[in-house]
């Protein structure tokens, strides 16, 4: 798929109509981006309405869901330096992939744009952005805004080359805290993560019921991350605030984490001395906030 510096990716699963919504106001956008959608195995007609509807749309179908791995599947099909990262709920304003794809051309070490997302009618502020426009490792010269160790994988516009460079997103995560260990390994491999209060997306998330669900998963995966990149205690002390933190949700997280314990065991790779001591930054400022 040949497209030109910006492209958009939206990985998707038995959500027809809130997709179709994010295609027609991405579709309203000046800047016309390309964009790919990766349906992970939906079986609400998703992909037809897409192709019914938005022909211009790519569509990519997958046979089975492969969570944030079929984000992974998008990026190796694109020919675009940049790719704007959206949910199916979620959505770029005008003239942000600009700004991004600007900021990126500024700074060669730049992998990702992390975006100022609005969520819901009201707009507020996610609370993640509120941590990283206020991030204690500072800003360089030629960044849109302070260093940072994550993103929202909503509101993201990524270097391509850099993601696929240390394997893209973890397919085993699904969708939910799979942000981290990306970061980390970009981190890792010299890229820098900025975030970039005037790159702007938009996110309406699903009712309450399903980010229930999503709460479980995340807490799972945020045991795995700890355990595959924290030295020894700090991955303890990490344990017992993820599972403190997930409340009612935290026996079904434990599970699932030691389920798979022996191929975390295997891929166990701790963050880099300067990588870790950033993250212990990053983390006690949140603790504070």
């Amino acid at each position: 798929m040949s497209a030109p510096t910006t492209a958009v990716v939206i990985a998707t699963r038995d959500r027809r109509e809130r997709l179709v919504a994010t295609l027609e106001r991405l579709s309203a956008l000046e800047e016309r981006p390309p964009v790919l959608v990766v349906d992970n195995g939906s079986r609400d007609g998703t992909a037809d309405a897409v192709r019914e509807r938005f022909p211009d749309v790519e569509v990519t179908v997958l046979p089975t869901d492969r969570g944030a791995g079929a984000r992974n599947v998008a990026l190796r099909a694109l020919d675009a330096a940049y790719v704007g990262l959206c949910d199916d709920d979620s959505w770029w304003a005008p003239g942000a992939l600009t700004r991004a794809a600007a900021a990126l051309d500024r700074a060669p070490r730049l992998a990702v744009v992390a975006a100022r997302v609005l969520v819901g009618a009201r707009e507020r502020v996610d609370a993640t952005c509120e941590l990283m426009a206020r991030s204690p490792l500072g800003a360089r010269a030629g960044l849109p805004g302070p260093r940072v160790l994550g993103f929202v994988a909503c509101g993201a516009v990524v270097r391509r080359t850099a993601v696929l460079g240390v394997g893209g997103f973890d397919e085993r995560y699904g969708i939910g805290g799979e942000e981290l260990p990306l970061a980390l390994d970009l981190a890792r491999a010299g890229w820098w993560l900025a975030y970039a209060p005037d790159v702007v997306a938009h996110h309406h998330p699903a009712a309450a019921g399903r980010r229930r669900d999503r709460e479980a998963l995340t807490a799972r995966n945020d045991l795995w991350t700890a355990w595959l990149h924290r030295p020894p205690l700090t991955a303890a002390g990490r344990t017992a605030r993820i599972l403190a933190g997930a409340r009612r949700q935290a026996p079904s997280a434990a599970l699932a984490a030691l389920a798979g314990g022996r191929w975390v065991a295997r891929e166990r790779r701790p963050a880099h001395a300067a990588v870790e001591r950033e993250l212990r930054l990053v983390e006690r400022d949140a603790r504070r906030g």
